[in-house]
């Protein structure tokens, strides 16, 4: 079995390219309308991050994947995305079917912050002319709304299944831990948080309501990081809004991106108009006479205002800024035969698994199947063929065979 999946959750208010940005990730039909609430239910579909496939460092011609997929050496891993319909002001108390929305993004390990960097949305997601509302403050309403989401959940949670068996408990950190496990939060997110908001030398019976707060904050910080995209960037006064959003957040907690650009390429390159991987900083026109002119023109657009303006449309750099750098995972490509680098079907590189940092050889075959993590003998690293032990801590791009005895069963 593969590791446990991590899920990006797509949030924002109304009408800022959501549903754009997800369907260009994904590539599924969805619901694309210049109006607020056009999203109601969460859609739910597959992106991929994309890295230098391993195959082109160890000398071999192709790999074969059985999930993503491999162009040019490039491989593109699978991840869960979720898109949540959008935010407004007041969402955390309930406005606009905030708490529903809300309830969606539990399941979420990061967040992608849409902001419309153009300035042509109102607070409550309404079309604007570009320039006319402020990026930062949008972001900041969005903010406040998840983080007063979190809080107002954490609380009730300790309130009426934490607080009263904090005295009896001997394992606090583990009732703590339990109670808040629907938020998908874990025990380290738990610990990391507490640090955080400074309560490490302070009992949890003598935390006041503040206490708590400020604990929930620094859990959503931990437990569900997020990322801005600061969408809308085909339109020439996102710019100055762009710089302002970094200044805010810090540079690297902001992503450009221009959904529509990248939509628009990758549909010409599904039609086979032209040449394009997603996350290049270029495409190629395969044949200029048959597109119509309009069509030559929104593709120079796109080329003059986003690719060289900005290095890419941002949509696959986001993508991997939040599973490599947000999660800290790494990819690891567990094989059968360390010689071959292949599975018993002689599959090359069948599967690219995304892991936490510091994941061991043992904890990689409990991944791959329990059996395998029960009987763990030891490992070999099939680049260096050197045999590897349990605690061996996992790098990226490692190729791993793990090595077992076989169940009685078997």
């Amino acid at each position: 079995m593969p590791p446990p999946e991590k899920i990006i959750g797509i949030v924002g208010k109304t009408n800022v390219g959501k549903s754009t940005l997800f369907s260009v990730m994904t590539l599924l039909p969805v619901k694309i309308a210049n109006h607020p609430f056009t999203t109601i239910e969460p859609n739910i579909g597959v992106g991929h991050v994309r890295v230098r496939c391993a195959h082109t460092e160890i000398g071999l011609p192709r790999c074969d994947p059985r999930a993503g997929f491999c162009i040019s050496g490039e491989r593109f891993i699978p991840v869960k995305i979720i898109d949540v319909a959008g935010l407004i002001p007041g969402a955390s108390m309930g406005r606009g079917l905030g708490n529903k929305f809300m309830d969606d993004l539990r399941q979420a390990d990061v967040l992608i912050h849409v902001v419309d960097a153009s300035g042509s949305t109102d607070l409550e997601g309404n079309p604007a002319a570009p320039g006319t509302h402020d990026p930062v403050e949008e972001a900041e309403n969005i903010l406040h709304e998840i983080n007063e989401w979190f809080k107002n959940i954490i609380t009730r949670i300790w309130e009426s299944k934490i607080s009263r068996f904090l005295a009896s408990t001997q394992a606090p950190l583990d009732l703590i831990t339990q109670n808040l496990s629907g938020l998908s939060v874990r025990r380290q997110h738990v610990i990391e948080a507490i640090k955080k908001a400074g309560l490490e030398d302070k009992p949890f019976k003598n935390w006041s309501l503040t206490d708590v707060a400020d604990f929930a904050v620094s859990l959503r910080e931990v437990g569900k990081p997020i990322l801005i995209a600061a969408n809308k960037i085909d339109i020439p006064v996102a710019v100055e809004y762009v710089r302002a959003l970094k200044k805010r957040f810090g540079e690297e907690n902001v992503v450009p991106v221009s959904a529509l650009g990248e939509y628009i390429l990758r549909k010409a390159g599904q039609g086979g108009l032209i040449e394009y991987i997603p996350g290049d900083p270029m495409f190629r026109i395969k044949d200029s006479s048959r597109l119509t002119s309009d069509q030559l023109k929104v593709l120079k657009l796109i080329e003059d205002n986003v690719l060289k303006q900005y290095g890419s449309t941002g949509v696959q750099q986001l993508l991997n800024h939040a599973v490599f750098r947000k999660l800290g995972l790494i990819v690891v490509y567990p094989v059968e035969d360390e010689n071959k680098f292949t599975d018993h079907h002689g599959n090359i590189l069948p599967d690219a698994y995304l892991v936490p940092r510091n994941t061991t050889a043992r904890e990689l075959a409990y991944m791959i199947h329990t059996e395998l993590g029960e009987g763990f003998l030891y490992a070999v690293n099939a680049r260096s063929k050197r045999r590897i032990g349990e605690d061996y801590v996992l790098e990226n791009n490692d190729i791993i065979k793990i090595v077992a005895v076989k169940s009685r069963s078997s």
